[in-house]
């Protein structure tokens, strides 16, 4: 059984997940200032699938509002049959997917514009309705797991229609020695709004309050740093326009350091807290302990990159040497390394992504084609609308959304393919799973979204028209794998050491944070080698980064581009059966869990191989972009 928080974190993270795909190429982007003149009816999502109109949205949450006082109906009595335990699970399902179909209809009308008040208002309304229902239904993981293993599984040999819900039941029994007592997990649930204060208090700063520096750039450009102004100047081709970039963005969030450093320690307090009270030995265990992922994953990603750390510097000296830079500092990471003119308008980027997607055969080439049809996404930025990407796919009955911000790019366009990565891997569970099985691990479903990332690539650079052109994709492949894996590894790093720090009762400043990141950064880019200078300036990055809010979440960037990299081999290299394997892991939905729906198809992510394999996949691409340097200079 989910119990009610797990499935609301599982809802908000998939959008926040997808949300920040952008930034784990490189960091966030929240306002959008660029929109389309028009734009067809096409690439504007239709929600009347949802709800047909406002009032029937109303409607629909008033009646589930009325239905909380039922999920307490079966509080004392879960116990008396496994006819009752099925009837309060089905009760339990058949709420929740509703109550997840109203957050859809209300988070994506929120998104298109977030400073509409009637949107904000929206999700408020829902936000409130999951905190009473969570509330009332806080009995039910106590009770089961009073129950004990044996009746459980004596409830489950006795009822058919506990089938669905077996996964679910033996998770909590799992989880026993952490469920509090009813008294005790209610109050919890009801503590969960005042609990994301930090993170909000962070966003509005953050968000709202700052006000951005305005800059001359060398060509006479009014460069107005908000987040979004510096996501798009600090790739200005002239060096000293990036220097100015970093000088006035960096100094403004570093005004705001023991601001940023009190969010930040509130979160992590309130984390560590949390923890405690249920009884974990760390705050990173508890986190893990929802898909019931081995500390050793987290632990060994984190070792293995630092001790091939290296290859990371050998990237950095590639870009020194193909930007032509001696000195290469922090401000020259985001330049791209070779410039191109090629564009990816939306109906040419579907036509790649789909030629792309042959190897996987034709029911899934089929149905993206027609789904892409379809007005499930939202395609082009405008005023107001959240920034960077996600896949919304919390309504079981219904489509997914995706919402995209297409700018005619390359990055777009494999933004699109990771989208439709998240998509398909929905559609595909929704298709194989019930309800109750169909919540996939964020640990799993990135996995389907890089891999599709991955066979646009590949299928790029097989058409490919010059050398020149695939030096542009192999550089790209090159700097994902720099911010999808080492620099996510590196973020999943520093949110370690600071919950460790509040663990071991060390007082967490903003000043000791940037000391704390500071070293961090350098080990990685190879300051005390002469790799790449970091200065004091950037070393107050940690708060710009909205992940750090979404507890050890982002390490499953790195893991999901490893496991990428490997399905993507074998469906290369093994024909029809290596296709199969892959299609059953995104049929699997949410039916075991993730580290057990990945050994079952041939990954074993709790060890060194699939992480060592991804540096080496990198390893590969710079020999191949350095032999076409190489011959270049002969």
């Amino acid at each position: 059984m989910k119990t009610f928080n797990k499935l609301h974190r599982s809802a908000v993270k998939m959008a926040a997940a997808s949300s920040l795909v952008l930034a784990a190429l490189t960091a966030p982007v929240f306002a959008q200032e660029v929109m389309q003149d028009a734009v067809d009816e096409q690439y504007v999502w239709d929600l009347t699938p949802f709800y047909a109109t406002y009032a029937d949205w109303e409607a629909e949450l008033e009646r589930l509002q009325g239905e909380i006082d039922g999920l307490a109906a079966f509080e004392g009595r879960l116990g008396d049959n496994a006819e009752t335990l099925l009837a309060a699970l089905d009760a339990q399902s058949a709420f929740y997917k509703e109550v997840l179909r109203v957050w859809t209809y209300a988070s994506n009308t929120r998104s298109t514009n977030l400073g509409d008040p009637n949107g904000q208002a929206m999700v408020g309304r829902v936000q409130a309705l999951f905190q009473s229902a969570s509330a009332a239904q806080s009995y039910m993981a106590p009770e089961i797991v009073a129950l004990g293993e044996r009746r459980i599984e004596r409830f489950i040999a006795q009822e058919d229609g506990l089938d669905k819900h077996a996964f679910g039941l033996r998770n909590t029994i799992r989880q026993g020695a952490h469920v509090l007592t009813p008294e005790a997990e209610q109050v919890l649930s009801l503590m969960g709004t005042a609990l994301s204060a930090s993170q909000n208090a962070r966003n509005l700063l953050a968000n709202a309050e700052i006000e951005w520096p305005t800059i001359t750039l060398s060509d006479g450009t009014e460069a107005h740093l908000t987040p979004a102004g510096y996501g798009l100047y600090r790739e200005a081709s002239n060096r000293d326009d990036r220097v100015a970039v970093f000088d006035a963005f960096w100094g403004r969030w570093s005004d705001f350091e023991s601001t940023f450093g009190a969010t930040l320690n509130g979160e992590v307090q309130a984390n560590v807290a949390t923890a405690q009270a249920r009884n974990y030995d760390n705050t990173l265990q508890y986190f893990l302990s929802g898909d019931n992922i081995p500390e050793d994953v987290y632990r060994t990603l984190v070792q293995v990159t630092n001790d091939r750390i290296d290859v990371l510097h050998r990237y950095f000296r590639l870009r020194a040497r193909m930007l032509e830079i001696d000195d290469l500092g922090y401000h020259d990471i985001y330049p791209a390394m070779v410039e191109t003119d090629l564009s990816f308008p939306i109906d040419e980027t579907r036509e790649h992504v789909l030629a792309s997607m042959a190897p996987l055969g034709s029911y899934y080439t089929e149905s993206f084609a027609e789904a892409s049809l379809e007005r499930w996404m939202h395609v082009y930025p405008q005023p107001g609308k959240a920034s960077g990407a996600y896949m919304s796919g919390s309504a079981y009955d219904v489509h997914p959304l995706i919402l995209l911000n297409h700018q005619d790019t390359y990055n777009s366009a494999s933004t699109y393919a990771h989208e439709w990565g998240h998509a398909m891997h929905q559609v595909l569970t929704n298709e194989n799973q019930p309800y109750e099985l169909s919540g996939f691990s964020i640990f799993t479903t990135e996995i389907a979204a890089i891999a599709q990332e991955l066979m646009l690539q590949e299928h790029m650079l097989e058409q490919a028209q010059s050398e020149e052109e695939r030096l542009f994709y192999l550089g790209y492949a090159l700097e994902q794998m720099r911010g999808t894996y080492f620099r996510q590894v590196m973020f999943s790093e520093f949110e370690l050491a600071i919950h460790e720090a509040v663990e071991r009762g060390e007082a967490l400043t903003g000043a000791r944070m940037t000391e704390m990141y500071g070293e961090i950064l350098r080990r990685y880019h190879g300051h005390d080698e002469g790799v790449l200078e970091i200065t004091e300036r950037e070393m107050i990055e940690w708060a710009y980064i909205p992940h750090f809010y979404f507890n050890f979440y982002v390490y499953q960037y790195a893991t999901s581009i490893a496991g990428a990299a490997y399905f993507v081999d074998q469906i290369g290299s093994g024909g029809d059966a290596a296709r199969e394997t892959y299609l059953d892991f995104l049929k699997a939905g949410g039916s075991d869990y993730p580290v057990e729906i990945l050994r079952d198809a041939g990954l074993d992510m709790t060890t060194t191989d699939p992480y060592n394999a991804v540096i080496d996949r990198m390893d590969a691409v710079m020999d191949e972009i350095e032999a076409i340097l190489d011959a270049r200079e002969q």
